[in-house]
């Protein structure tokens, strides 16, 4: 690198990141000069298509005209678009939230592009009236959206604005973290002593800057919707102003075995939780047991279980007709769920039809499905419960806080004698007492008198798959043998819904294209296939055409062995979570081909992933005469992985990848 390159990405450097080691930010709206265009690249990260330089907000409690208060959020955003990967972040959405015919005010919005020509800086305003537009999203939420005009490569984008909201509950939360680095992430919070939060924070807690300071405020309510004079009040009360600022933040990228990034990125969530004094005392936040109680006592989720539902015995008894068991019920009934209603939406949590309404149409939310299961089991007299949880994608939840908003799936639990069953009939093909993935996300709640919790965990499933491959010489000299193959329940599930979509032929074309070598398949045949309960098992002949070349290159996995490293970058930032543990062993019998002498023969290793025994690879290999025996066996018995472990378990499948990819030497006898 010449000096002045080196001078120049010192510069570069103390741009980005020196400037913003004081205490506040020095970007302010319409600021923008011609130094600011000068970074082409950000040490916090040289390859970032755009970087944040600076996203504050504030929120504050005022009192209203409707005689009651509301929560005033401000923010300010600036960020330097790199290149035309970063124009997504051009694109801003505003969630609102909105109940009937009202919803929180989007107000003083303001953006502006700024781009450097001949030297001098260039504003393009966006057109607030024309250029804004608005999305329905559900019942309680609506999105204000709207791109930057006149966005190229080096642009400098910012915006402002504020939101009112009369919704206490709604304190709006705060993300420190992105798709984009950040140089500059700040909140800051006013909160009066008259109302009570819960704060929830996730991710890294390290602050750069972290204050809180006690004060005075007045508040002034005034109420001017009766007929008669405006009632007025004011007030002082204690206040406490919160600040948190976190400086150059790290992007977060989707990398492999993640549930989601929303469980990772560093944020701040607030609940409302009381009113206080010189307020009427009020509880807001409720138990879980209280919360239970309300949706069971509720239209749209657990009444349609309890009321009288005397006509669905109609319905109940052809299914279970001459089952003698209750688990010979419970599977008949979940069996016809499963097979005769389709899900239309698998992100829900409450009903939008009654049970009848389910009935004639066979289909429904997921919700619906299964709650109309749990219907359907206490009516044949079996101990049925609804559960709500959140899936993989949707984040964790806060088990010690009954907070609805975070969850947004229903699944049925079936006690049968002393033992638990978790049932989801909203998917096709799905066996009894299985759950999808999805479902396998920490915290879930049954909900009950008593509400108790669960934890529906991911090292509790393991994925087992046992393969075997056995090859002698046929009476022609060819490479001839047989494969064997159980594989675990999920890709039983998988191969289930190829096969379902595509045939038997999508699948046989897919292990011929993983053998590694060319292969003719003879008497193929899946077994257990209708048997959704079960894994399936997989047999078939083959033989090697190869063209007996002096010398042979043999690899013993047979498309079986991991070909890359899932883990593919150098460092992570949060942790592993993988959806099942795995445990896959691969038994192979080999007869040296005729004709030919064992060369180089891959050498035996045996190690172990951590000193708790968490992880193993086993890669055996032998001779006896012309007969090879090799054994490989790959076991994560832990799905969840700190990012301090990332390097372990990296370096862990880097050792499986590189023996996978080892062949056996075969050389022509002279």
């Amino acid at each position: 690198m010449k000096t002045k390159q080196i001078i120049g990405f010192s510069l570069m450097y103390l741009l980005s990141v020196t400037v913003y080691s004081q205490d506040k930010s020095t970007a302010r709206f319409g600021s923008v000069t011609e130094k600011d265009f000068t970074p082409k690249v950000y040490s916090i990260d040289t390859g970032a298509s755009a970087v944040v330089i600076a996203d504050i907000g504030s929120s504050q409690i005022e009192g209203n005209t409707k005689g009651w208060f509301s929560l005033v959020f401000k923010r300010y955003k600036r960020v330097h678009i790199l290149n035309k990967n970063g124009y997504d972040v051009a694109n801003v959405e505003i969630s609102l939230y909105s109940e009937g015919d009202y919803e929180e005010q989007l107000e003083k919005l303001k953006a502006v592009t700024y781009n450097l020509e001949n030297g001098k800086v260039s504003e393009t305003k966006l057109d607030v009236k024309a250029n804004v537009f608005k999305d329905k999203i559900n019942k309680n939420r609506v999105i204000k959206k709207f791109t930057f005009p006149n966005v190229r490569e080096g642009s400098i984008i910012e915006y402002e604005y504020t939101v009112t909201s009369d919704y206490l509950h709604n304190l709006q939360p705060w993300e420190f973290q992105g798709g984009y680095p950040r140089l500059w992430s700040e909140y800051n919070l006013t909160l009066p002593e008259f109302l009570g939060y819960v704060f929830l924070t996730q991710g890294d807690k390290q602050y750069d800057i972290n204050t809180r300071k006690d004060g005075i405020e007045s508040y002034r309510v005034a109420d001017g919707r009766s007929i008669g004079p405006t009632d007025r009040v004011q007030f002082t009360a204690s206040v406490t102003d919160y600040r948190w600022v976190k400086k150059n933040v790290q992007a977060l990228k989707e990398e492999s075995f993640t549930s989601t990034l929303g469980n990772h990125i560093s944020k701040i969530e607030f609940q409302l939780s009381e009113y206080r004094h010189p307020l009427t005392y009020r509880r807001i936040m409720s138990t879980w047991e209280k919360l239970a109680e309300e949706l069971m006592q509720a239209d749209y989720f657990g009444l349609q279980l309890t009321k009288d539902n005397g006509w669905m015995r109609d319905i109940v008894r052809p299914v279970v007709e001459g089952a003698v068991t209750p688990s010979e019920k419970a599977k008949r009934i979940y069996a016809y769920v499963r097979d005769n209603f389709t899900c239309t939406n698998h992100q829900r949590l409450t009903m939008d039809q009654n049970l009848k309404t389910i009935l004639k149409n066979k289909n429904g939310n997921v919700a619906e499905i299964n709650l109309l299961l749990t219907a359907m089991l206490k009516n044949a007299d079996l101990q049925a419960d609804p559960v709500i949880l959140s899936t993989r994608s949707n984040g964790y939840t806060y088990s010690l806080y009954p907070l609805l908003s975070q969850y947004n799936y229903v699944i049925t639990k079936a006690t049968i004698g002393d033992k638990a069953y978790y049932l989801d009939a909203s998917e096709p093909g799905l066996g009894f007492g299985h759950l999808a993935t999805r479902c396998y996300n920490g915290h879930a709640r049954v909900i009950n008198k008593e509400a108790p919790a669960i934890d529906l965990n991911s090292d509790e499933i393991t994925e087992t798959k046992f393969t075997s491959v056995f090859i002698i010489n046929n009476e022609k000299g060819r490479l001839i043998g047989s494969m064997q193959q159980t594989p675990g329940y999920f890709e039983s599930y998988e191969i289930r819904n190829l096969v379902k979509e595509k045939g038997q032929e999508e699948l046989t074309k897919g292990i011929k294209k993983a053998f590694g070598a060319d292969i003719d398949i003879s008497n193929f045949r899946v077994d257990s296939i209708n048997k959704p309960d079960e894994v399936i098992k997989i047999k078939y002949d083959f033989e090697i055409k190869d063209e007996r070349e002096d010398i042979i290159y043999l690899n013993q996995m047979f498309g079986e062995g991991y070909k890359e490293n899932p883990f593919k970058s150098a460092e992570r930032f949060y942790p592993v979570e993988m959806p099942y543990a795995i445990d896959e062993t691969f038994n192979l019998q080999l007869e040296v081909p005729q004709g030919y002498v064992v060369d180089e023969l891959p050498k035996s290793l045996v190690v172990k992933l951590n000193a708790q025994d968490e992880g193993m690879f086993e890669y055996r290999i032998s001779q006896s005469g012309d007969n090879i025996s090799f054994r490989s066996r790959v076991r994560i018995s832990r799905t969840y992985f700190l990012p301090d472990e990332y390097e372990m378990l990296r370096e862990f499948f880097n050792l499986v990848v590189k023996k996978h990819a080892e062949h056996i030497v075969f050389k022509k006898k002279k």
